[in-house]
């Protein structure tokens, strides 16, 4: 092929760096909802100012308790005091309860007294405040959390979506390399992991800083000397978490990799249960479900030893900072430099300072394993595919259906032996073109060029004269209808699936298609008619069934040109009679392209070619080709009695069976 992808999807790698540019992508989806995005920070901010001021109210509350305590006991103190020894005993008195040294006795007894009877006041309103701050801290985190997850739901939408369309758009050559187990896993568990990010480690890491940094703020402003004594630990538990991140961000794409292969082994299997079954292979693959599954435990074990030895070690350092908070503390406890209120307001912070240094350790857990998936989910988004418009490529106007191939060669991935090799040949308007040949001969990749699922490694493809590498992939693929040899129908009814190229299509259309189709009286047959659900990749019909439904989906967009892929390959001879009586039909004004296994079916093309390792060793229509290609005239004669005596077969049957019902 002319263009490579310029990423594919790495199916295993070593070691790399980490990379956290995949999960700063993904949050900037949360820039599509602009000020919606916003609110879970604005309800953050609120939450966390209410949860800061509640230390600051339990000082209160302590301090209004103890200064009521402390004077009424000094008050009844002084009372039993004799008058001569108060005055050498207010120093004392003063020193002892912090007041200035220069006051008299009076106005300390009135101060104390204002303590004692303003001690119920000042608890009532700090506990009043402190109930406020709960109901706002209460109310805004609900809030917080509910818009969160609002808008990681709605990120996760538009990724899946947006994972659906490129996966969709990617060319043929990109699914050829790349399993759907892998892609299934990124659409659902990474994407899944990066919105429990976004909804949940994003806001707590946020909210964190937040806390943090008001914490420190606060810290300072009220005791700077015993603020210096906790700020060591910060630095050190950053660099921890930094170490930590690099190390679990690898180990966490290991883990995604290890399942996206277990995904990909029991996709498999379960898309093939008939063949494991029919072959008696459930051991061997319940061996190689459990070898994947075993990998997959393995690595994730390898994460948790990680962070079952990352958090003990984080604790400690909090412990260490802890204890050296208490003795400083005490310290100034006992040298009346804190009030009891003071340590208590200080040792709430303290916690404040160590929680999010806790927190740490549960984002970088989740921010690592967002990080990891959102690195696999924009390797997709940003996969280039191989067949896509060119810039300025024009519509195809409505086709003739004039084809030509010229000298075209075609590789897979632009490697190895051409599959084709100087392919040239000219369909006029209306002809019916008829490929002939071993398996691996070509004939496929022929069919598979037309509507540009690939693109010619050399050599060029016209339609009524357009290079098809000039026209957009639309205007080509909506004019050519395509039966292909390995039949797929989607859950659903039949009605959905002939109408599935054409959903606005009417009833009577889509009748008209299957009778053309000799579908219409099998389908009747059915208790529900047109409406009964064909299952899973329509497994509740036959074979034979489920071409002629194709076959009635493609004829129902009325094509210019149609491709059929060795259409007739899973119906009995009856039916193929049938089914080829309508093509025949149905073909002419239409330029065909039939594939075909039994020579008989394509005696009345136009032109024959017959292709051998892929290349076209002869061309012409079947009365000249039996006459001068001795390829040809082998296959037909290889063909022609089995295919008569089965004929007879038929026929005779068919008569006995008539006999019969008179």
């Amino acid at each position: 092929m002319q263009a490579t992808m310029s990423r594919s999807m790495p199916h295993g790698r070593g070691s790399h760096r980490p990379s956290f540019k995949g999960i700063g992508r993904a949050i900037r989806y949360l820039t599509n909802y602009k000020r919606q995005a916003l609110l879970p920070y604005v309800f953050l901010i609120i939450a966390t100012i209410s949860q800061l001021a509640v230390p600051r109210m339990i000082r209160n509350v302590i301090d209004a308790v103890t200064r009521g305590f402390i004077g009424d006991q000094i008050l009844g103190a002084l009372d039993k005091i004799p008058s001569n020894f108060v005055g050498a005993a207010l120093p004392k008195i003063l020193e002892l309860t912090g007041r200035e040294a220069s006051l008299t006795l009076d106005q300390l007894s009135a101060q104390l007294e204002s303590d004692v009877s303003n001690a119920p006041r000042a608890l009532v309103v700090s506990l009043l405040a402190i109930v406020l701050f709960a109901v706002l801290r209460g109310v805004f985190s609900f809030l917080q959390a509910f818009w969160a997850e609002k808008n990681s739901q709605a990120v996760a939408y538009d990724l899946r979506n947006d994972l659906y369309a490129k996966i969709q758009n990617l060319s043929f050559s990109y699914h050829d390399r790349n399993q759907t187990g892998q892609l299934m896993i990124r659409a659902t568990d990474d994407v899944e992991k990066v919105r429990l990010f976004i909804g949940q480690g994003l806001l707590q890491l946020v909210g964190a800083v937040i806390l943090l940094s008001g914490t420190v703020i606060i810290l300072f402003t009220s005791n700077a000397s015993l603020a210096w004594t906790a700020m060591p630990i910060l630095p050190i538990a950053i660099v921890i978490f930094i170490v930590f991140a690099s190390l679990a961000q690898p180990l966490f794409t290991k883990v995604q990799q290890k399942l996206s292969h277990l995904n990909t082994v029991l996709q498999e299997n379960l898309a093939g249960i008939k063949v494991i079954k029919a072959f008696t292979r459930e051991l061997e693959q319940q061996k190689k479900f459990r070898a994947a599954a075993d990998d997959t435990m393995a690595q994730s074990i390898a994460v948790s030893r990680l962070f079952t030895f990352m958090f003990p070690f984080v604790f400690m350092v909090a412990n260490l900072g802890q204890a050296a908070i208490l003795y400083a503390g005490g310290k100034q406890i006992i040298d009346g430099l804190l009030t009891l209120g003071a340590w208590q307001e200080f040792s709430l912070y303290l916690m404040y300072l160590f929680f999010p240094i806790m927190m740490f350790g549960m984002i970088v857990t989740q921010m690592g394993q967002a990080a990891a998936s959102a690195e696999r989910i924009f390797e997709i988004l940003d996969a280039r595919s191989d067949i896509a418009d060119k810039p300025g490529a024009v519509e195809l106007p409505p086709m003739k259906g004039e084809v030509k191939f010229e000298n075209v060669t075609f590789r897979y991935f632009s490697g190895g032996e051409p599959v084709l090799n100087r392919v040239s040949f000219e369909a006029r308007a209306g002809e019916t073109i008829a490929l002939l040949g071993a398996t691996g001969s070509g004939k496929t990749t022929i069919i598979n060029l037309l509507p540009r699922f690939y693109d010619p490694s050399e050599g060029c493809i016209t339609i009524d004269g357009h290079d098809l590498r000039e026209v957009t992939l639309d205007s080509l693929r909506s004019q050519i209808g395509i039966v292909l040899q390995e039949t797929t129908l989607f859950s659903g009814s039949i009605r959905e699936n002939i109408a599935f190229g054409k959903p606005e299509a009417s009833l009577e259309e889509i009748q008209k298609a299957a009778r053309a189709a000799a579908a219409h009286d099998f389908i009747m047959s059915f208790p529900e008619g047109y409406d009964t659900h064909v299952g899973e990749r329509g497994q509740t019909l036959s074979g034979g069934q489920k071409q002629r439904v194709a076959i009635a989906r493609a004829l129902l967009l009325n094509p210019c040109i149609l491709i059929l892929d060795d259409s007739t390959s899973s119906v009995d001879l009856t039916t193929e009679a049938q089914i080829q009586s309508a093509l025949d039909t149905l073909m002419k004004g239409r330029t065909s392209f039939v594939i075909a296994q039994r020579i008989s079916t394509v005696m009345n093309a136009d032109k024959i070619l017959v292709l051998d390792k892929g290349e076209v060793v002869a061309q012409g229509k079947h009365a000249d080709l039996m006459e001068e290609e001795p390829i040809y005239a082998e296959i037909y004669n290889s063909q022609l009695l089995p295919e008569s005596q089965q004929t007879s077969e038929v026929l005779e049957t068919s008569e006995v069976s008539r006999r019969v019902d008179q």
